[in-house]
């Protein structure tokens, strides 16, 4: 949800300004952890560059440090060595379709207690202990 909420060109950007706005005025308490930050800020530098959107990407990394300061990031990635079996554990059970940077999350999500994930990734369905949260609409279940 993050890279199509910050990329204005993404197919997914009208959906999250969507289920941002929503869970806004559900009031909903947002956790962003580092590594999805880290992720959406590879994935948009890989994109930036392939479509030679590079004079774009530095406001772009401007808008993520002022949306997203350190003081507003959940610092998970500190705890990579303690959980790295687990990690691997639950890519293995989800056979690869939890990918490596998934699995921590999901897994944080589970010691936390937090129920709902907010994303268009598929691959969150397949985590017993969350649910994926991918509309509006997916708000009012």
């Amino acid at each position: 949800m993050l890279v199509g909420l910050l990329d204005a060109k993404d197919i997914w950007h009208v959906k999250a300004l969507s289920l941002k706005n929503s869970l806004i005025e559900t009031d909903a308490q947002i956790v962003i952890f580092d590594c999805v930050i880290a992720e959406a800020v590879s994935v948009l530098a890989r994109r930036f560059h392939e479509k030679r959107r590079d004079g774009e990407f530095s406001n772009l990394l401007t808008q993520i440090h002022e949306s997203y300061p350190p003081s507003a990031i959940s610092w998970i990635m500190r705890d990579l060595p303690q959980h790295y079996l687990a990690i691997l554990d639950l890519v293995r059970t989800s056979e690869g379709e939890l990918n490596f940077n998934d699995a921590p999350i999901a897994l944080t999500c589970q010691t936390h207690g937090i129920q709902f994930i907010v994303s268009f990734d598929r691959d969150f369905d397949k985590v017993g202990w969350l649910k994926r949260l991918a509309s509006p609409d997916d708000l009012k279940q």
